[in-house]
């Protein structure tokens, strides 16, 4: 039993409490994703973005939609999300086709092939998602938030008798992230502004292992669970609307 006065003790049990919440988010220097982000968001927070970064972020992005003939924004966006090649790529429908507008490198992300199935897994999802939300006031510069575990996580979940599945899935900034998806700085700068211009309901999020535009579903390379065949079917079906380049 410690022998201290109440007012000490009670500043000794703050301390703890700090150290077991707020320090472990610092390790080493290291800022990394944790269900902590989502408590950030600023009223007003997106506009201000868009009126103090916004310029310059569409002055570097702008002339990637005008090489591709397209116009900016445009009514809806695809991201196309390859694990294995650590690659985010932006698609815009235009007059009905969708055409690629460019790549990002995903500097963070951490798992391998296989969807994520609880929290602390540090998977990143699998599967066919949106952008429900934009943080403007992020630990991690800017960030983007999926609607992990969408529909289809939710019913694999409850057939399995699975809880606990975990959330609070971002595309962010800095080149730190357990279970999200760093893309650096003056990247997520582009896409914060490009998402909100574009309207996040009309944003789709496609997060797949490998290519499969190029090697197909392959799902013999994740044995478990049970269902990755039929994911990596649905994944691979709506990938052929954005058609793989050539020399890609």
């Amino acid at each position: 039993m410690l022998n201290c006065k109440r007012t000490g003790c009670i500043a000794f049990s703050l301390v703890v409490i700090w150290l077991m919440t707020v320090a472990p988010g610092y390790g080493n220097g290291a800022r990394v994703s944790d269900t902590s982000d989502s408590s950030l968001y600023e009223e007003n927070g997106v506009e201000r973005v868009l009126q103090s970064i916004g310029p310059k972020a569409e002055a570097r992005i702008r002339p990637f939609f005008d090489r591709a003939h397209i116009p900016y924004p445009s009514s809806r966006l695809g991201f196309v999300v390859v694990k294995e090649e650590m690659a985010l790529e932006v698609w815009a429908e235009s007059d009905g086709k969708w055409v690629h507008v460019r790549d990002y490198e995903i500097l963070a992300a951490s798992g391998w092939h296989g969807p994520k199935l609880r929290r602390g897994d540090r998977q990143v999802p699998e599967g066919i998602y949106q952008i429900v939300a934009l943080n403007p006031a992020s630990r991690f510069h800017l960030s983007m938030k999926i609607n992990y575990p969408n529909d289809y996580d939710l019913q694999k979940a409850r057939d399995e008798n699975r809880t606990n599945l975990g959330g609070d899935i971002f595309i962010h900034g800095k080149d730190k992230s357990h279970g999200c998806l760093a893309v650096g700085d003056a990247a997520i700068e582009e896409l914060f502004v490009l998402v909100a211009k574009t309207g996040t309901s009309n944003v789709e999020v496609v997060i797949t292992p490998h290519d499969m535009r190029k090697y197909g579903p392959n799902p013999s390379r994740v044995s478990k669970p049970s269902w990755i065949p039929d994911l990596y079917n649905t994944i691979w079906q709506e990938l052929s609307k954005y058609k793989v380049r050539e020399g890609a």
